[in-house]
């Protein structure tokens, strides 16, 4: 059910502004987290943002491997996404994340991050160095290098979750509480 989406479609998996899940690796280590700030911001060639915690371990594989994935989780998904959003990959030395909270994961085509198997949509991204909004705002500014959509909720170029409730993105809004996309208007 997942199907490659044009390039020129990729900001519009963004466009709603869903919460994130995050992957990265880099020289045999992996690791994921969750991330609210991410938004489209070019569309020719596609270009997101995303801001990531200098603390983070995510980060440090990111900025290793100059790449990370977007993974755009879903109703059905709210358990592992607050799993994954209160824990650091350094608090499992001899594991990852994945491993102790049963992820399953599927390869990316261009990028070496794993992308999270049951998602709705994933972006595989190419960082755009700008040492000065990473280090000053941790802010990352990236090239989509390709884009993946579940199919059931995202084709010609939109969204439509009508009948799939359960594969509605999902919106975090403080204090660990989250909404899902609503019906369209």
């Amino acid at each position: 059910m997942i199907k490659s989406i044009p390039l020129s479609q990729a900001t519009r998996l963004l466009n709603h502004g869903p919460t994130t899940i995050i992957t990265a690796s880099h020289a045999g280590k992996r690791n994921i987290m969750a991330a609210a700030w991410a938004c489209a911001l070019d569309f020719k060639p596609p270009k997101v943002t995303v801001v990531i915690d200098s603390k983070t371990y995510t980060r440090e594989l990111m900025e290793a491997e100059g790449t990370f994935a977007i993974n755009l989780p879903c109703v059905k998904q709210i358990e592992m996404v607050k799993k994954v959003g209160n824990s650091s990959g350094r608090d499992f030395p001899d594991t990852d994340k994945f491993a102790e909270y049963g992820i399953e994961t599927f390869a990316a085509q261009e990028i070496s991050a794993p992308l999270v198997k049951d998602c709705v949509a994933w972006l595989e991204c190419r960082i755009i160095p700008e040492p000065h909004n990473q280090q000053t705002y941790d802010l990352f500014i990236a090239e989509v290098v390709a884009a993946h959509a579940d199919e059931r909720v995202f084709s010609d170029g939109r969204w439509h979750f009508e009948g799939h409730d359960d594969l509605r993105t999902i919106h975090h809004i403080a204090g660990g509480v989250f909404f899902a996309t609503g019906q369209e208007c």
